[in-house]
Parts: C-alpha cells; structure tokens; sequence
C-alpha cells in the first residue's frame, strides 16, 4: 500500500510539475514554422487517459479581451523577483499581453507574472473600436490579432498592435523581454511601406500602407533573423492590398516589402489567422485572397495565389508561384484560395521525386499538393503543373491543415474533419479520406492540432467554434490514426469543462500534459485530474 501511494504521489508531482519527459516550447503559430500543427513530443498525454473521467480542465485565466491569437508557452523562464516558471503568453484584442504561470494558478500565480497594455488614457492612446471600421468580423474591438513569435534564444516575444492615437490610426511592432514584458531594441516602431503602383488607393505612382484599413491576421513568422507579418482588411472594405513587410529580429529596421497587387486592388494575406510559412531557406509562402490577376501576362498582380518569397540584400522578391487555372471563376464567385493557411510538410529523402512539399485548401476545397521547387505558375486550362490536386476533396477552409505521421488532417467548413495519407513512395495523398470524425462542423470550421510522442500516441485536437458570438466554443480530441474514434469533448462534462465563448479561427496549444483554449473572456486550461 505504501508503494501505491508513494507511486500515485510521484505521479501526481510529475504531471503538476511538468517534471516527466522532455519539456516543450511553443513559440509560434501552429508549433512550428512549417505550420505543420504537431507537437511530437507530448508524453503525458495519451488516447489512454484522455477521457472525461481522468481529463477535464483544471483552471482558468481570466482576460480583458477576445484571444485570437494562439496561446504560446516559454518553459523555465526566471521572472524578476518570483522564480523560475514555465510560462503561457497570452495577447488579447485589448492590446494586452499576459505572462502567467503554465503549469497551476494557485497562491501568487493567480495573478499575471506580468502584463502590459498598450493603451494610454492619459496620451490619449485607445483601442480601436470595431465600429469605427465599420467591421463586425472582429467585435467590440480591434487590438492585436495575428499570433506573436517568440525568439527563445534572445527572450524577445515579437507582435503588432493596433491602437487610435490622438484619433490617428497605427500599428506598431513590439518586441517585448518575455521575463518583464518591456520593450527590447528601441521599439516599439511604427509600420509604414510604399510600393511603386496605380493599384487602388494610390496616390502620385505609390500604394502606401494604409494601418486604418489593413488587418494583420497572420501569424508572425521568425526565420533566419527576420520578423516577417502579412495583413489583409477588414470584411473586405478597400481599398486594400495583400502586403507581407519584414523586420530585423535585433534592429527593428524594415528589411522588405512585397505587395500582392500593385496594379489592382484585394489579394489580402488572410490565412484565417495562420501563420506564414517558411522554410528555414529565407523562403516564406503566403496565400492571396481574391483579387486582381495578371502574373500570366507578366504583370505584377497575384490574387488567389500562393507566392515564394525569398529575403535577400534588396528585400522581398518573388522566385515562384502557383495560381489554379480557375482562379478568374473562384474570383467571380468569393471563393478565395487565400482563405486559409499552407502548411510544409516534412521534407522527402534525398532522390524523391518531390522533396519539398506544400499542402494548401481555400474556400472551394480543392487540396493542392505542390512542389516548393517547382511551383507551377499558372496552368491555362488545367492544375497538371503541380503534383495533385483533389477537386472538392473536403469543405471550404478558413483555417490549414495539420500533418503527422505521413497523415494529412483537413477541418473543412461545414464538413467533417477528414485525414489523408500520405505515400512517400508515390509522392501523393490519398485520393479519398481514410478517416472521418463523428463530429460534424460548421463555419469556420478547425485548424486541427496533433500531439504525440514521436509515432506513437498520436491525438488531434480542435476547436468547433461554429456557435462565435453567441455559445461556448468545444474542445475535441480524436485517435489520430482514426478520426472515426472520438475520445473527449468538453460537452461529454460541460458543467465542469466549458472553455468560454467561442471565437473564430482559435487554436489549442499542446505542451507538456496541459491543452491551452484562448476563447472570448478566458483562457482555460486542460490536463489530467487530480485523482
């Protein structure tokens, strides 16, 4: 009896402290900059003992404002003057970020470690209220919404504000000291870019950056000393451009600038909130929205596109791109290829026929297999210059996949979530879903998240954030070898599970035995029960 109880109590430390196993990171949109949503290094949490009767949530944080951005976490972080912890950073639509305790909120960490706002009444420095643009796609305000990226090495937590200054609008780059929260390199620095064009909104040959109307929705991206961030609009009210500006991660200084359509008008970098794609190589891999077109002809114009960029000495300059030889019809009708994020999956060995790969679906929900290399430009009467295409393979996504294990996972809208396989022999996805969940989405529908322990213990995560606005949003955990097998829902205990009102586009975060949901006025925290 002593054994079991020493045993129990052992493991009961083990799970509070985070002490079993590898502690895990996550420092940007969707794990990884590849976007590819796994976490392989979760060994606390197992299709085992996720269920309602040994997993639940254990504590909630409440905020000041709606969190789309997705929770991040920093492990063995020493705050000045309260120790070491592991830390969860949540930035919220209020212009706030919070650093709280990851692991309990008991005692002293039922406050923030620390918190900042970017407000000021006494300067006059406010919010901006959802009605002053006119928009209700983000409500009652407008603040930071695009995920920051953290740089671990350096301490620096990267974001962009907006904010109404002495009734001017902004958007500033922070780079905050992730123990205080106070601002590294001189910044914050204010966002501005001209283009030379006659898209909409130009003035005497330029496009210039205009902060009232575009909106950073993106995910940061953090590659190779760079801070790169991509915006889009507001409910599609121009003028407005798809723009993509990056930053030194140590000078702040604007380093490129690249605009989708500088002849025309849209193309916004949307992505639903996922983060920009990069490859490690400088290359980064945005999607457009619809909007004008000309590429094919030699113009500079990508809507409903997705572009390689690549950062060198003079900036941003394309290198390749694929637009679907449909894309005057998906423009006609608002079905944008932009309205979700790609993600990189793995790379191939060595000798495969296609060794960097690109995995996107937009609003129609077609799944596009490309090869990074090799893009394809535009094809003319077909997509046969890329390496796949599934027609109207899952629903319409406002949100990217996730991959794990040669497994593809699509939240489609109004659809079932589906999982793909992958044949490394082949190169190519299988042509029809080899699981579906039980569960049945609406809009938007999820961006699943996956964690595992290497191959093994594979679980997806997602939110059904279809009731935004007006009921709570639901957590979901499936067998992530078959979808069909469902193993938790926050409904299955609701009284004691509920995460909070849901919001659109929202992404767990997986690390170290606890799932983190930001939702409209808390963020709630799951793991297993004490027993």
């Amino acid at each position: 009896m002593r054994l079991r109880f020493l045993s129990s109590w052992l493991l009961a430390a083990c799970i509070l402290t985070v002490a079993c196993g590898a502690q895990v990171s996550v420092t940007t949109h969707h794990n990884d900059n590849a976007r590819t949503g796994q976490n392989t290094q979760e060994t606390i949490l197992t299709p085992a003992n996720v269920n309602s009767t040994q997993f639940g949530k254990v504590f909630t944080y409440r905020v000041d404002g709606n969190v789309y951005a997705q929770p991040l976490v920093l492990t063995n972080i020493t705050i000045p003057g309260k120790g070491v912890h592991n830390v969860l950073y949540i930035a919220t639509e209020h212009d706030s970020v919070y650093a709280w305790d990851a692991d309990h909120n008991r005692g002293i960490n039922s406050m923030p470690l620390w918190k900042v706002s970017f407000l000021n009444a006494a300067q006059n420095i406010t919010v901006v209220p959802s009605d002053d643009i006119s928009c209700s796609d983000l409500v009652p305000e407008v603040g930071i919404t695009g995920t920051p990226v953290i740089d671990a090495a350096s301490g620096t937590m990267y974001l962009v504000a907006k904010t109404r200054e002495r009734g001017r609008y902004t958007q500033k780059l922070h780079a905050l000291d992730v123990a205080t929260g106070a601002e590294k390199f001189g910044g914050p620095v204010t966002i501005e870019a001209s283009v030379a064009g006659s898209g909409a909104g130009s003035s005497n040959g330029m496009v210039r950056f205009d902060p009232f109307r575009q909106a950073q929705r993106p995910g940061l991206l953090l590659q190779n000393g760079a801070v790169y961030i991509g915006w889009a609009s507001h409910c599609d009210i121009g003028p407005y451009h798809g723009w993509v500006m990056t930053y030194g991660a140590q000078s702040l200084q604007q380093t490129g600038v690249w605009l989708s359509t500088p002849n025309g008008d849209l193309g916004g970098v949307w992505a639903a909130g996922e983060g920009l794609p990069g490859d490690g190589l400088g290359n980064v891999y945005p999607t457009t929205g619809n909007g004008s077109f000309s590429a094919h002809g030699g113009g500079l114009d990508y809507g409903d596109s997705i572009v390689k960029l690549s950062l060198n000495s003079t900036g941003l300059a394309l290198t390749d791109y694929f637009t679907p030889y449909d894309e005057g019809y998906l423009s006609s009708v608002d079905l944008d290829l932009g309205s979700g994020g790609a993600i990189l999956p793995p790379d191939q060995p060595a000798g495969a026929a296609h060794q960097h790969l690109l995995l996107h679906a937009g609003k129609e929900g077609t799944v596009y297999l490309i090869d990074r290399d090799h893009m394809g430009g535009f094809g003319f009467t077909n997509n046969g210059q890329i390496i796949q295409s599934l027609n109207l393979a899952v629903g319409g996504m406002w949100a990217a996949p996730a991959w794990w294990n040669n497994r593809a996972y699509f939240g489609g809208s109004s659809d079932y979530m589906k999982m793909y396989t992958f044949d490394p022999y082949t190169g190519m996805l299988s042509s029809s879903p080899a699981s579906v969940s039980p569960t049945f989405y609406g809009f938007p529908g999820p961006t699943p998240s996956v964690s595992a322990n290497g191959n093994q213990d594979g679980i997806v995560w997602a939110l059904q954030n279809d009731g935004y606005g007006n009921t709570s949003t639901v957590l979901h955990a499936y067998w992530a070898e078959d979808l069909s097998k469902e193993l938790y829902n926050t409904q299955q205990n609701a009284t004691r599970d509920d995460p909070g009102g849901a919001i659109k586009f929202s992404v767990p975060t997986i690390a170290n035995g606890r799932v983190y949901v930001g939702t409209s006025t808390q963020v709630s925290v799951y793991g297993l029960l004490p027993r």
